[in-house]
């Protein structure tokens, strides 16, 4: 590898990259250890040769974790992750082709494989980036420069701001309209503590604090200090033209569970933040202004983009149900 090493400080600084470690170390123990195991979980037949192959792989992935935990600046082991995302990839399209053993575990772990691609081109872009930036590369490692994610959104509800204030400050009820969250508990007048679902299933848990309260105008809240994730948010309500209601303006900002790696997988899998808050405001804009969240049979499980059903393809009519159409049309 031509990354250079620091051995006075040899961890690198980067989340994103020691999260693609840890997953280098996930993938290659057992692919090293229980190759066959690993084959007949991703659907490619066990053979002498596959478990060979299976081996190498996870020796690899040892090999590209131990680099990039011990290069300060590893955006030289990151493209080799790269590399071996294309090989691996290779691989299972190769499987697939000889039709392997179970198609839709292979398809499954080619899309897996797809997604860890995306996070190491995404970190391995980045980190150059930032090391053309420095020069040599001597200056700030491309952690200390990453921003927390910043979300904001407004909608309009035909309720006044006294009413709708009322229902946002009532936080234990946030989970009726915001997906991602399991669970709001209040625990003073002024702190509450979270649970929520981050990405792949992961969960994560904080208490918050209100900072600013002015009924009917506005909410701010944050994340304790110490909390396992640091976030904050402040919901304005402003009367709306013309006698309309209430506009709710939202920001939100927080550091992903799992830092940049954690953002990355969620986009992957159709977690976007703006989305997903947009989402979350039309729940609440349904629950303020008819007490439910409204389903229709094209989306029974509400708004969230990624759990919306496939549209069908249009269809013409048969010509008898055509005609009859246009004649009960012609009587109306």
């Amino acid at each position: 590898m031509s990354s250079s090493s620091h051995p006075g400080n040899a961890a690198p600084q980067d989340p994103m990259a020691k999260g693609l470690a840890v997953f280098s170390f996930a993938l290659g123990i057992p692919q090293t250890l229980m190759p066959g195991r690993v084959n007949r979980l991703i659907g490619v037949k066990d053979t002498t040769t596959s478990r060979a192959i299976m081996r190498a792989v996870g020796v690899r992935e040892l090999v590209a974790g131990v680099g990039i935990f011990t290069d300060r600046r590893p955006a030289g082991w990151i493209w080799a992750r790269v590399a071996g995302d294309t090989m691996d990839l290779a691989l299972l399209g190769s499987a697939l082709r000889n039709k392997s053993k179970s198609p839709t575990r292979t398809l499954a772990a080619t899309g897996a494989v797809a997604g860890a691609f995306a996070a190491d081109v995404i970190d391995g872009v980045r980190l150059s980036r930032a090391s053309e930036g420095n020069g040599n590369g001597d200056g700030p490692p491309a952690g200390e420069i990453e921003q927390p994610v910043q979300v904001t959104a407004a909608i309009t509800v035909r309720r006044d701001r006294a009413e709708l204030y009322a229902l946002w400050r009532d936080f234990e009820r946030f989970p009726d309209f915001m997906a991602h969250l399991d669970d709001v508990r209040a625990t003073g007048t002024t702190t509450s503590h979270w649970k929520a679902r981050g990405p792949l299933g992961m969960t994560v848990e904080w208490d918050a604090e209100i900072i600013d309260d002015v009924p009917g105008e506005r909410i701010a809240w944050r994340s304790v200090e110490g909390s396992k994730i640091d976030n904050s948010g402040t919901v304005r309500f402003v009367d709306a033209p013309g006698d309309q209601g209430t506009e709710l303006h939202v920001h939100m900002r927080y550091s992903p569970p799992a830092g940049a790696v954690g953002a990355t997988i969620a986009k992957i899998f159709g977690e976007e933040p703006a989305i997903g808050l947009k989402d979350d405001l039309r729940r609440f804009k349904n629950i303020a202004e008819t007490g439910e969240i409204v389903r229709s049979d094209g989306s029974p499980e509400g708004t969230l983009g990624r759990r919306q059903l496939k549209q069908r393809p249009a269809h013409p009519l048969p010509d008898d149900e055509l005609a009859g159409a246009s004649t009960n049309g012609g009587g109306s």
